[in-house]
């Protein structure tokens, strides 16, 4: 293994290879991007120190980022000395950690092992019950037979879930209510497991009703010291997947805060981690808190705890992959304020969160004291389906709640994206929403509290008419008096600022 990160080839594209590579060039180390054929002139390639080409190969089904043995070569010839996969594609794999360290690469994460023991949720739940970590009952270890599921059923009773063992994401899941359904769903779980992980093993656990889903950050070092940077409120999600997040959380007091965080520490020592790790839970609606899962790897949400602690968290994570001791001890992390951040989608709300392809016509985004912007588009991106389609992050700190709210509300008023649909209408009206706003939301809050999934503008009608109008114009006068300047964008903001 190498001694010290001199350079980085960053296993991803997009806002995160954007994010590592700045923290890199602060740290002095070289950021190393690569140019896939899918997207050859990707805006991620002009941040990077240095950009290297995908490896040739032979037509291959595997997306690139996916290619272990492609990015372990290009890494191992170009004598780079650690690969940083950001989230997704293989950052919590343990065969591409392997690899690295096999060729001698510094993989900027935690051990095999580990991203091993976390990622099977039955070995996951082992060691947290080895740290004292609560738990939902469930059954002790994986389900065979169908037999079996209706034996842990019957002791641990109705609502229950079937989860897969190395699932994610929400796939390989199923709600059970009644046992009539409980054939039909252990067959589609396991089938659904099997197709997304390779692995159709499944668990059965106790399902909690609209539980809050929260999360706790925790950063730890090679010399046995782990530390905790705050909890974040993830409970704003449709079919398991994160939309808007926050830190700190609304539902926790100073009390509840330090035994989540405690258990978070405990499952983290536990489980002999060392590098940057968030403890996901369930918390149900007297306050008490479940285990559910560990994420190896850095958050799509971790801007809002870097917001409202001042730390880099690519920062830490590096460090401790280089062999350093942590430069933080528990006392010194302070939580001021609040931060939000909305997941800028190109997708359409009301359509089902249908995703939105082409291009970035035009494209403005908002500037401010506390107002920060993660994005891998600049006008003239394409956003095509072989990508996931969040194209932004916004994040937005303030003193207090309250604030923030109404300071990301302006924000996303100032967001301008032409050319494709996008989730800041959705946005919108999560923010305007009085069960948000109140704080006492949980994981059913789109379902059951979205009164509408779009906040509409004032002035909208005006412009509708205003567009129809100017249509009727277009379609109806001479070639050469079209005004080809018109802008309804320009319209709208006079509009607003009557």
């Amino acid at each position: 293994m190498k001694d010290k990160i001199n350079s980085i080839l960053i296993a991803n594209r997009g806002e995160i290879a954007i994010r590592i590579a700045r923290t890199a060039k602060k740290m002095g180390i070289e950021s190393v991007g690569i140019r896939t054929p899918k997207e050859p002139d990707a805006y991620y390639l002009t941040l990077m120190d240095r950009v290297l080409d995908f490896p040739e190969r032979e037509k291959s089904d595997t997306p690139e980022f996916l290619d272990i043995e492609s990015l372990v070569l290009l890494a191992e010839r170009n004598k780079i000395d650690a690969i940083h996969p950001g989230y997704g594609y293989l950052s919590e794999n343990a065969q591409f950690a392997i690899r690295c360290t096999e060729e001698g690469i510094i993989f900027i994460g935690p051990s095999p092992r580990v991203i091993q023991n976390m990622g099977d949720k039955v070995v996951a739940k082992e060691i947290a019950a080895k740290g004292k970590v609560p738990m939902l009952g469930g059954s002790n270890g994986c389900v065979i037979t169908l037999d079996e599921t209706l034996d842990v059923a019957k002791q641990i009773g109705y609502p229950l879930i079937v989860k897969a063992a190395a699932g994610g994401g929400g796939r390989g899941m199923r709600i059970v209510r009644k046992q009539s359904e409980m054939k039909q769903m252990f067959l589609s779980a396991s089938s659904e497991a099997a197709a997304a992980f390779n692995n159709p093993s499944v668990f059965i656990e106790k399902y909690l009703e609209d539980p809050r889903h929260i999360e706790v950050q925790i950063v730890a070092d090679s010399y046995g010291n782990v530390v905790h940077l705050g909890e974040r409120e993830c409970s704003v999600q449709r079919k398991h997947q994160k939309l808007l997040e926050e830190a700190p959380s609304p539902a926790l007091d100073e009390a509840l805060r330090k035994k989540i965080t405690d258990a978070a520490i405990s499952l983290a020592r536990e489980a002999g981690y060392v590098s940057l790790g968030t403890v996901e839970f369930l918390l149900d609606k007297d306050k008490n808190f479940f285990f559910m899962e560990m994420n190896t790897r850095v958050q799509v949400e971790h801007p809002v705890t870097e917001m409202i602690t001042g730390l880099d968290l690519i920062e830490l994570q590096i460090r401790v992959a280089n062999g350093e001791k942590l430069p933080i001890a528990q006392s010194d992390v302070v939580l001021n304020g609040w931060a939000i951040e909305c997941r800028i989608n190109a997708e359409d709300a009301q359509s089902d969160f249908s995703p939105c392809m082409g291009t970035i016509k035009a494209l403005k985004i908002p500037t401010g004291d506390g107002v920060r912007v993660d994005t891998g588009v600049v006008e003239g991106s394409e956003i095509t389906p072989h990508f996931d389609s969040m194209i932004a992050k916004l994040i937005v700190h303030a003193s207090d709640r309250k604030t923030v709210i109404a300071n990301t509300l302006k924000a996303l008023d100032n967001f301008r994206i032409k050319g494709v649909k996008t989730t800041i209408p959705f946005d919108k009206a999560v923010l305007h929403n009085k069960v948000f706003r109140d704080g006492d939301f949980d994981t059913s809050f789109i379902e059951k509290d979205m009164d509408t999934l779009v906040h509409r503008e004032e002035g909208e009608e005006l412009l509708a008419a205003l567009f129809a109008a100017k249509h009727f114009e277009k379609q109806n006068a001479p070639q050469e008096n079209n005004n080809a300047n018109f802008d309804l964008w320009k319209v709208k903001n006079r509009f607003n600022n009557m």
